[in-house]
């Protein structure tokens, strides 16, 4: 097993000797741009972890890491254009660096590529891994869908919340775990159980961005704060704000939720005001905590040594930037 930090880099440099610029470069510069934003690599990096674990070298694990990370990319072009963000990881986004057609098209292009790196892998293997791919790319596209539909709805449930970001973000988690496992051929049990634990990181990672997109620090956020309030996303915290808050703040909140401001300052602190005195900040960060929870709950049920188990779960923790 490696240190993150080095998975990233073997990410990064695989990533390198794989980008290249062709015509037309309007399609293939903008893939070449977004990809080179970095990030922490998150889901690729648990390919290639989730491969050491069930003792196969992470080289054999990097075209499958490479396609989950050009569809994670592929999926933030789409979702900052149906957003309209200006920023991503502090940048400035590909359809504003250039047009909203483009950012469709080198997206769409980025969603074939993705599925070109599972022809590096054996049939049987290659077949486990577009299977998985498939399932889970159509169900992050439905979990965006609901994200879209909340928005104009004033009876979303967290249940269904909990659906829609396990949808949209933890099930590329969990998937990107899984095909380190298919390509170590362990066993279905193992393979599921791993699965279950990118799973529930993957929801817990999704709650913490909720949480970090209203209190976090922009400086380090690398997305605009506040994104969510001024796109009257119903988050968790929206849910329990509603949930928890007195008659007079529940009103103003749902009202605040009901409108598209020309400046949006004031509607930020506000909404943050009302998210913490009801109590739903903390009721978020609960709920963090009960997901990572759930998540190492999985790691016991492994058959991998007890050293393993520890890397799973450190990992998890600094993931989730806290000891919980």
């Amino acid at each position: 097993m490696h240190a993150v930090s080095q998975y990233q880099e073997f990410v990064a440099e695989y990533l390198q000797s794989q980008l290249e610029i062709k015509e037309p470069k309007n399609l293939y510069e903008p893939i070449q741009y977004i990809l080179g934003l970095g990030g922490k690599r998150i889901r690729p990096v648990l390919t290639l972890m989730s491969a050491e674990v069930f003792d196969v070298s992470y080289e054999k694990a990097l075209p499958a890491a490479l396609a989950v990370e050009v569809f994670h990319n592929f999926s933030l072009v789409h979702d900052d254009i149906m957003d309209d963000a200006p920023l991503r990881r502090g940048n400035v986004t590909v359809h504003e660096k250039w047009n909203i057609n483009t950012g469709i098209l080198s997206g769409d292009a980025m969603l074939i590529l993705a599925y070109q790196y599972f022809e590096k892998y054996e049939p049987v293997i290659f077949r486990d891994l577009a299977k998985l791919f498939s399932k889970t790319a159509l169900e992050v596209c439905e979990g965006q869908q609901w994200d879209v539909d909340f928005e104009s709805r004033i009876d979303v449930t967290i249940p269904e919340y909990l659906k829609m970001i396990e949808y949209k973000t933890a099930v590329l988690v969990a998937a990107a775990m899984k095909m380190g496992a298919i390509i170590a051929e362990t066993s279905s049990e193992n393979a599921d159980l791993i699965y279950d634990f990118g799973l529930n990181l993957g929801i817990a990672f999704q709650l913490q961005d909720d949480y970090l997109d209203a209190f976090g620090n922009p400086e380090t956020f690398g997305k605009q704060v506040g994104g969510d309030i001024i796109e009257n996303k119903k988050t968790y915290l929206y849910l329990k704000g509603m949930e928890f808050a007195n008659g007079v703040d529940k009103q103003e909140l749902a009202d605040l939720f009901s409108v598209q401001m020309e400046e949006n300052v004031a509607k930020i602190a506000q909404v943050k005001e009302i998210f913490l005195n009801s109590g739903a900040a903390n009721a978020t960060q609960k709920a963090i905590e009960a997901y990572t929870f759930k998540a190492f709950e999985t790691l016991e049920k492994m058959d991998i040594s007890a050293e393993k188990k520890h890397i799973l779960r450190v990992f998890g923790e600094g993931l989730m930037g806290r000891k919980v």
